[in-house]
C-alpha cells in the first residue's frame, strides 16, 4: 500500500492562535498533518518565526496560501477573510475560519465553497456544546440566548464601545455594555464574539440568537453561559476560558482549531 504524503496545512495569522498551531503541525504532532505555509501582517516578524521552526517553510501572501496548504487555517483579523478565502475556495481547499461573524458580511462565499469544491469549517472555538445545538436543530429550537462576562481589557476597542462612547477601562462593578442579536454583535464586537456567531450557525440563526455583553472586573476568565429551548432538549452550559497572551482570545481556542485538524485525519472521531 503507497505511503501518502502528509496533507499541508497553510495558516494566515501569526498571533495567539496561529502560532500555537504552526507549532504543533512542526512538532509533527498532528499525525498526517504538517505545516505548509504562513502568512502574516508583518513579514519580518514571521520570518523570524519561521526561522526557529524545526522544518522551514515559506512566509508567503494572503492570496497564495492555497498554493501551498490543502487545508487553510484563518485566524486572521476579520476584515480580511475574504482576501483569504476566495482564492483558496477556488483551488478547491478546505478553509478553518476563526473570524467567523466575518461570515455574516460575506455570505458570497459559501457559494464560493460550493463552486469551487471547497468547505469552509467552524471549530467550536471557545464556545461548547455546538453538537447538542446541531442535533437539537433538526427538530425545532424555540429560544437561543448567550450571556457573555469578560475582563474591560478584553473588550476595549471594540467598534460598539467606540462608537457609544462606552468606557471600560476603570470599572469597579459589572456593566453590561450590549444587548442584541448575534449579527449586531458581530459588527459590534468583531475581535470578541465570534462565539456567539458559532452558536447562530449551528442553532436558529444571527438575527434570532439573543446576545448579553458585560465588562465585568470581578471575573479573571471570558464566560460565556448558553441556554437553549428546543422540542428535544432544554440546554444550560457554561465555560470560563483562560485569556492567552491576547486578551480577547482565549486559550482554548487555539487548540480547538488542533482538535479539529486532528479529527479530520483520525479514524475514531467523536462528535457530531
Amino acid at each position: 500500500m503507497p505511503v501518502l504524503a502528509d496533507t499541508r496545512v497553510s495558516i494566515a495569522g501569526l498571533g495567539a492562535i496561529g502560532q500555537v498551531v504552526a507549532r504543533e503541525l512542526d512538532r509533527g504532532g498532528i499525525p498526517g498533518l504538517k505545516l505548509g505555509a504562513v502568512s502574516a501582517r508583518d513579514k519580518e516578524k514571521a520570518q523570524a518565526f519561521v526561522r526557529n521552526l524545526a522544518n522551514a517553510v515559506p512566509v508567503v501572501e494572503l492570496e497564495e496560501l492555497g498554493d501551498y496548504g490543502d487545508i487553510v487555517v484563518e485566524c486572521a483579523p476579520a476584515a480580511l477573510l475574504a482576501k483569504i478565502a476566495e482564492p483558496a475556495l477556488a483551488r478547491h481547499r478546505k478553509l478553518i475560519v476563526l473570524s467567523v461573524g466575518a461570515l455574516l458580511s460575506n455570505p458570497h462565499l459559501k457559494q464560493a465553497a460550493l463552486d469551487g469544491g471547497g468547505a469552509i469549517l467552524v471549530p467550536t472555538g471557545a464556545l461548547l456544546g455546538l453538537d447538542a445545538v446541531l442535533a437539537a436543530a433538526e427538530g425545532r429550537i424555540h429560544s437561543v440566548r448567550m450571556i457573555t462576562r469578560k475582563p474591560p481589557k478584553g473588550l476595549i476597542g471594540a467598534p460598539f464601545l467606540v462608537d457609544n462612547g462606552i468606557d471600560v477601562t476603570d470599572l469597579k462593578e459589572p456593566l453590561k455594555v450590549f444587548s442584541g442579536t448575534a449579527r449586531e454583535a458581530a459588527t459590534g464586537f468583531p475581535a470578541n464574539l465570534n462565539v456567539a456567531v458559532a452558536l447562530s450557525l449551528a442553532g436558529i440563526g444571527p438575527d434570532l440568537t439573543l446576545l448579553e455583553i458585560w465588562a465585568d472586573p470581578t471575573v479573571t476568565r471570558n464566560t460565556h453561559r448558553i441556554e437553549v429551548d428546543s422540542d428535544s432538549a432544554r440546554l444550560t452550559m457554561t465555560i470560563e476560558n483562560i485569556p492567552s497572551e491576547n486578551p480577547k482570545t482565549g486559550v482554548i481556542t487555539a487548540r480547538s482549531v488542533i482538535a479539529l485538524l486532528r479529527k479530520m485525519s483520525a479514524p475514531l472521531r467523536v462528535g457530531t
